[in-house]
């Protein structure tokens, strides 16, 4: 797709759509996100546009130049079109307001658009462009809310909060996107009116979370958020991080130090969802003991069930929930290990990580917030040895396909048994011999097996060949 700037030239194809609508008496202005984005050169794949033309005037115009055209947004005044490879979606002028558990917005169309840009969340993205004149069009102030890095609503917040109270969550989620401050009056409207998140749905609110923590600076923007009391209603565990200090057992800001893991992450969501959710189980876990001070015995085991719960309750995709919690759960495996890793050390961490390996090392890294140059060294470098173990014995072993050294009909075959617990439970066995020793060999692997099956009161019986599958007969035409 062609970049922004070129999408503007006189040749493009949305200019020469901008001229059909002029011709058919009608104005056309690119609007929101894009326009922001313009003026911030910076790259937006979404055009949107906003016209004073109702859907059926659009769709006339439209249509004989469209590749395809979408029509699921129609009701709201929408238009979708593909035009010669550019993906647009053109808007009639309108206001619009959600209902308490309405996941869609009540909608008023509007003759001007000074009126539309007036119900739109921020002021930096209140600002449009005619086409295809690009005439500027800012009436609340967008462009110099840009240069002062500052997100202000283009009407009063309390306004704004009440047509759509997920703005409170996207004031924080943009936030984060542009390392933008949220203006004061926004933050005192967030802090009056934050229960009317309440009568949003999970998903959307789940959305703005996602997009904010894989921006620019989530932690900063997390901390804004969490200082309006608003996290308390859709991510409770984030504020009881804010652990009491105990005056004689000093322990780490839980609560600061998680922002700083998130923020020393990649922009991943699924990294970036397990850096805030790791140390959730702290508050549940954690004891004074005269001897070891402060403790979170097993906090892991618990963050990684307490996070399963919110992200479901959050409706996170069942594989992202899945992930963030066995990636909760590791997180801790690599401390266990302080005197060195033993090759059946290495083998369980790497199966136990399966596809999450690297990003589960990722995690590990960034939990590394100490302001001591020593221990962040020292941390460091266990890591960087268990990363060349790794390598060394998937070199050795192809650690990634970690197996028993006999397969189930094997195991079957030798034992003279027919699928069932049995088998299951031999290969669990071969699997841990593998796991603790490494790969065995066939005629040792079947040895190890014999006297399994003998303790087990099992005569093998069998044979070392598994017996071959009967071709079904060919049916008849």
């Amino acid at each position: 797709m062609p970049s922004l700037p070129q999408l503007l030239l006189d040749d493009s194809p949305v200019m020469g759509l901008a001229r059909r609508f002029r011709d058919a008496g009608h104005h056309l202005y690119l609007v929101g996100g894009p326009v922001r984005d313009l003026a911030l050169r910076r790259e937006h794949t979404d055009l949107d546009f906003a016209t004073d033309a109702v859907p059926d005037e659009t769709l006339a115009i439209v249509r004989p130049s469209a590749e395809h055209v979408w029509l699921q947004g129609v009701e709201y005044g929408t238009v979708g079109a593909r035009i010669f490879g550019v993906d647009l979606e053109i808007t009639t002028f309108r206001t619009e307001r959600y209902q308490a558990e309405s996941r869609h917005p009540a909608v008023t169309f509007e003759s001007d658009i000074e009126t539309d840009l007036s119900r739109r969340d921020f002021t930096v993205n209140a600002m449009a462009i005619l086409l295809p004149e690009r005439t500027p069009v800012d009436p609340f102030g967008g462009k110099r809310d840009l240069e002062r890095k500052v997100l202000r609503t283009p009407i009063e917040p309390a306004a704004s909060f009440s047509d759509d109270p997920l703005r409170m969550v996207r004031a924080f989620r943009f936030a984060s996107q542009l390392g933008f401050n949220v203006h004061d009056d926004v933050l005192a409207a967030v802090k009056d009116l934050k229960e009317l998140l309440n009568s949003v749905s999970a998903e959307r609110v789940r959305d703005e979370l996602s997009k904010l923590l894989v921006g620019r600076v989530p932690g900063r923007a997390l901390a804004a958020c969490d200082a309006t009391g608003l996290t308390e209603l859709f991510l409770p565990e984030l504020p009881a991080l804010k652990l009491e200090q105990d005056p004689i057992h000093r322990h780490k800001d839980v609560f600061h130090h998680t922002l700083a893991v998130v923020e020393q992450t990649d922009p991943e969501l699924r990294l970036r969802l397990a850096a805030l959710l790791h140390d959730i189980g702290k508050p549940a876990t954690r004891r004074i003991d005269a001897r070891e001070g402060v403790t979170f015995h097993h906090h892991e085991t618990v963050g990684a069930r307490m996070a399963r719960e919110r992200l479901r309750a959050l409706r996170f995709p069942n594989e992202i929930v899945d992930d963030v919690h066995d990636l909760i759960f590791l997180h801790h495996r690599f401390h266990t290990y302080r005197l060195g890793w033993t090759d059946s050390a290495v083998r369980r961490y790497v199966r136990d990580a399966g596809a999450l390996l690297q990003t589960l090392n990722a995690l590990v890294r960034a939990d590394c917030t100490t302001r001591n140059a020593a221990k962040a060294r020292r941390l460091a470098a266990r890591m960087d040895e268990l990363e060349a173990r790794i390598e060394e014995l998937d070199a050795k072993e192809e650690l990634e396909s970690i197996r028993p050294d006999l397969d189930g009909k094997q195991v079957m075959a030798y034992l003279a048994v027919p699928p069932g617990p049995v088998v299951g439970e031999a290969k669990e066995f071969l699997l841990e011999l593998r796991l603790e020793e490494g790969p065995l060999g066939e005629d040792e692997a079947y040895a190890r097996l014999d006297s399994w099956a003998r303790g087990r009161g099992i005569d093998p019986a069998g044979s070392r060949v598994p017996p071959k599958e009967k071709k079904k007969p060919a049916q008849d035409d």
